[in-house]
């Protein structure tokens, strides 16, 4: 059993197992085995009662060889170093096997968002801005919405790190967040990008396998902007979606659930309890729900030793980050339970970020086309690369190919450049 060890232990000894497997150059391993750089802050907000709370706040940087540091902030009561240390290490594999030019970086604040009003949020955001100071920059580490995020939350960002720098900078510096509102330089398809990621891969998965997607059935964990996105984008394949959960409970229709009116409908409530057309069921009622394709899009270790053997489906496509531990991996592989990582399938937010940072950098603003079309070859590719990996190495598991994949862009790459000094 392993499901006791922590996030960052969990991403560790995926990391080693990669390694050992290529095998890694072992003065590059000693470089990715820990973040570059760690930030923790402590600052204080007047809230709207006139008392005064003090909140803490995080940005892990992991590597940056590839590119300036590219990784959310998540506002969750959960957040910690830990757990932020090891989204951070997941962002640089991730943008290394999208083949993007940037490293990986992860931030938050431990907080429930919900307990906070939208003017306190406000300056919560901006007061962790200010507190990270030149931690954060345009051209060094640019966050993006997560958890609990969105693109209000990056406009106030925005606007708090501009107001910190030379008038004459200001204008040059809008790409020091990505997933801004459109008025602000955000790109177009930046919202449904993770799922849209997603989504392609299930296409690609789907030719592979001679599976009809018109004919599949699938459940979704998690109905955010990741798995709202990618249900509603499976809605025109024709595929059924027979259960969701969030949050607020769980929810099932034998007869398929409206993709479009569940996210209309979660948009008012915040959650899918109470969904007038389909039954509330129990969490493990969900999860043995027998589908084709199981796509969890919540938060991570949701996929472990005790619910692995729920499910009833041919295979899982992690729309979030980190929601299989290591004895889910190995339960659905026993299982014959096909996995598509995350550092895999939930790539297309951080590369459309890498977009919207670009269409900044250049004055540019892209038409939707060229957004999805670019997106939807560097998926691709990724695909290839991490399906040819797996081949090569003796049919290995996706994750460790998808691994191998990432570690050996930045062996080259750290090659290459050589160590200062």
């Amino acid at each position: 059993m392993t499901s006791k060890l922590s996030l960052y232990q969990i991403v560790t000894q995926q990391f080693i197992h990669a390694a050992d497997l290529m095998p890694l150059d072992p003065d590059v391993r000693k470089i990715l085995a820990k973040p570059m750089n760690e930030v923790t802050v402590a600052f204080p907000v007047k809230l709207d009662s006139g008392h005064i709370e003090v909140f803490t706040g995080y940005r892990v940087q992991h590597s940056n060889v590839l590119g300036p540091f590219k990784g959310g902030l998540r506002y969750h009561p959960d957040v910690d170093i830990d757990e932020v240390r090891a989204l951070a290490t997941w962002m640089t594999w991730k943008t290394a096997v999208a083949d993007i030019p940037m490293g990986g970086a992860k931030g938050g604040i431990q907080i429930d968002p919900g307990k906070y009003s939208t003017n306190e949020l406000e300056h919560i955001t901006r007061r962790f801005t200010y507190a990270l100071g030149n931690n954060i920059g345009p051209d060094y580490d640019i966050p993006a919405p997560d958890v609990n995020t969105n693109a209000q939350i990056m406009a106030w960002m925005l606007d708090t790190y501009v107001s910190t720098i030379p008038p004459a900078e200001r204008q040059r510096s809008y790409h020091v967040v990505t997933g801004k509102p459109i008025e602000l330089g955000g790109s177009l398809g930046r919202e449904k990008a993770t799922g849209q990621g997603v989504v392609y891969v299930i296409e690609l998965w789907a030719r592979d396998h001679g599976v009809d997607l018109s004919k599949t059935s699938y459940i979704v964990q998690g109905f955010g902007n990741v798995g709202s996105w990618t249900a509603r984008l499976m809605k025109p394949h024709g595929a059924k979606l027979l259960a969701a959960e969030d949050h607020t409970g769980s929810i099932a229709n034998p007869d398929g659930i409206d993709a479009d009116d569940l996210a209309a409908y979660v948009a008012k409530t915040r959650g899918v309890a109470g969904y007038p057309h389909a039954q509330k069921v129990d969490h493990e009622t969900f999860l043995s729900t027998k589908a084709d394709l199981f796509i969890p899009a919540a938060l991570q270790g949701q996929i472990t030793a005790e619910t692995a053997p729920l499910l009833n489906v041919r295979a899982v496509f992690e729309g979030a980050n980190g929601p299989t531990d290591l004895d889910g991996d190995r339960i659905l592989a026993e299982r014959g339970i096909e996995l598509l990582p995350d550092i895999l399938c939930n790539a297309g937010g951080v590369i459309v970020s890498y977009f919207e940072w670009l269409q900044n950098k250049r004055s540019e603003a892209w038409e939707l086309e060229e957004v999805d079309g670019k997106l939807h070859k560097r998926m691709i590719n990724a695909y290839a690369r991490v399906r040819e990996t797996a081949r090569v190495y003796g049919n290995v598991h996706w994750r460790t190919a998808a691994y191998i994949v990432a570690l050996q862009r930045l062996e080259r790459v750290y090659k290459e450049r050589g160590i200062f000094p």
